[in-house]
């Protein structure tokens, strides 16, 4: 199903195909949990969904995982 959201951060609307169904987006429309209403998207997928930001933009505001990981590194 192609989606377009408008990045809650940024205000860039973007448009990507998602593999959900427009009964899983109701699903969710309606209160249940994202993560329960579709299981088979990753957390990009879900947060695009959401808020319209993509992991792209979320890595550039915030620092990718690998970032997370360095800065959590033991000293040795």
């Amino acid at each position: 199903m192609t989606i377009t959201r408008t990045s809650t951060l940024t205000g860039i609307t973007r448009t990507k195909e998602i593999n959900v169904t427009e009964e899983q987006i109701l699903a969710w429309q309606n209160g249940a949990l994202i993560q329960d209403a579709m299981p088979q998207l990753s957390a990009d997928d879900r947060e695009f969904v959401k808020t319209g930001i993509t992991g792209e933009e979320w890595d550039q505001l915030f620092g990718g995982a690998e970032d997370v990981t360095e800065d959590l590194a033991l000293p040795n």
